[in-house]
């Protein structure tokens, strides 16, 4: 007999970067051999005062915390200039998109989304009994750039929530204000959200002020990459009063403990933090660039503006599963398109901006296949 309900029988669960200690234990390779470049996580660490906050913040794990979050909101209001009551907080940035697949678009009708797309967001809509609708032919499959004339005509009357990543993920590239203003202008009746996660590593402040512009924008965010709390699971989103209410009522009561409000007030004040980890990125993504210049049968896609980036195998006689297998075990860890990122296919891996031995790692172990 089946209890769950239709968008559950037949689960499919989002696929994450595999673990260093599973690498090190199945193929025999010591951890500090090991390149992690399927997680996009921040090469230096946690934040120092988030972690300080942390370990200060022990002596009140016996309380409830605050249901709504309220420091953490109040922090984000003053850092990014909105009133608390436009800010949400969820156990990570996935908690909210959760709750706004379930807020905002009733069971059976769409939610748009680029393909490919980070896949949580139509594991989400499947999984609550919603549409999710992938608009593969929007994305140029040379540059992985987003065509918004194609985008905006797949919107229909039955689209309640239309996503936008900038960066985009899994490739990494950028859309300019203007085309994101047209794709939120194009669809009043469908909630627009604007998923925010890379973007400090843009090196733009991003677009988090048309939150304060259109009604039907909520501006997603994570404290997991740049400021390295990806343990702590904190995320925010910000939206007019009305989608932030609608939001609440949806959320689950304490969703945010006091170890995740403590270290995100502090994190926001943890300026060199960020600007140390995305220097690092930046550089090191143009150095991989150029690196990847003496590979004849990789090519990897330009124009990231995020911690990670796209490479297009171009050997015909192998494909992404082949070539993932073979880069475990020479203990470099990166993400199979065909697995991790639905409509991508077996031409392409997703690997990750990291420290510079870990980019030489990766692409000298690229070099050496056979």
């Amino acid at each position: 007999m089946h209890y769950a309900h239709l968008g559950l029988e037949t689960p499919e669960y989002y696929v994450p970067g595999l673990p260093v200690d599973y690498v090190a234990d199945r193929y025999g390779i010591p951890l500090a051999d090991i390149a992690k470049l399927g997680s996009a996580e921040n090469p230096h660490g946690a934040s120092p005062l988030a972690a300080a906050a942390v370990q200060e913040c022990l002596d009140k794990l016996h309380l409830y915390p605050s249901w709504t979050a309220d420091p953490l909101r109040e922090k984000i209001a003053e850092t990014y200039g909105f009133n608390p009551e436009e800010i949400i907080c969820g156990a990570g940035e996935t908690e909210i998109l959760s709750l706004i697949t379930r807020a905002f678009c009733p069971p059976h009708n769409k939610i748009q989304m680029p393909g490919p797309c980070f896949p949580i967001y139509h594991l989400f809509a499947e999984a609550e009994g919603r549409t999710p609708v992938l608009v593969h032919e929007a994305t140029n499959r040379q540059s992985m750039e987003l065509d918004v004339d194609i985008y905006i005509e797949a919107i229909e009357a039955d689209t309640r929530i239309v996503y936008i990543t900038n960066p985009h993920s899994p490739s990494g590239t950028w859309l300019e204000e203007k085309d994101v203003r047209r794709i939120i202008e194009a669809c009043p009746n469908s909630l627009v959200v604007l998923d925010e996660a890379y973007v400090h590593y843009s090196d733009t402040p991003g677009y988090i002020h048309l939150a304060s512009e259109y009604e039907n924008l909520a501006v997603l965010r994570t404290f997991s990459k740049a400021f390295g709390l990806a343990g702590l699971r904190i995320g925010f989103g910000v939206a007019s009063k009305p989608v932030i209410d609608a939001l609440l009522a949806v959320k689950p009561t304490w969703n945010m403990g006091q170890l995740q409000i403590a270290g995100g007030v502090a994190a926001l004040d943890d300026e060199a933090h960020v600007k140390q980890t995305v220097q690092t990125i930046v550089q090191n993504r143009a150095y991989v660039q150029g690196r990847f210049g003496e590979l004849d049968r990789f090519r990897m896609i330009s124009g990231s503006r995020s911690n990670f980036f796209l490479v297009e195998i171009l050997d015909p006689d192998t494909n992404s599963t082949k070539v993932f297998q073979e880069l475990l075990e020479r203990g470099v860890i990166v993400k199979d398109g065909s697995i991790s990122f639905r409509g991508l296919h077996d031409r392409f891996l997703r690997c990750d901006v990291n420290l510079r031995p870990h980019m030489d790692r990766l692409v000298d172990a690229l070099a050496d296949l056979p």
